[in-house]
């Protein structure tokens, strides 16, 4: 399941890593209560909405972001190898 806030559309703008988190939470607890806690666990969430190299690892700290939904930054071949390495990079920092 993928996340981008409508806001976040072509903007530029970037959820805080909090707002992704808090809506991430509510996704994986939503799937919780209405399909089962099983599919709530293995759900992948993955987070859109002006993903860069500058904000990915932060994003990535988050217990519930799981992913990223890449856009005009997968243009940006260094920016893009950050961004894949982003949660590798997340938790040896953290």
């Amino acid at each position: 399941v993928a996340y981008e806030p409508v806001w976040a559309i072509g903007t530029g703008e970037v959820a805080t890593p909090e707002q992704a988190q808090e809506v991430h939470a509510y996704l994986r607890k939503w799937f919780a209560d209405k399909v089962s806690p099983q599919v709530s666990k293995s759900l992948r969430v993955i987070y859109g909405g002006s993903v860069n190299a500058g904000n990915c690892v932060e994003l990535g700290r988050q217990e519930d972001v799981d992913g990223f939904l890449v856009g005009g930054a997968s243009l940006k071949g260094p920016d893009f190898i950050t961004i894949a390495n982003a949660f590798e990079t997340a938790t040896t920092a953290a």
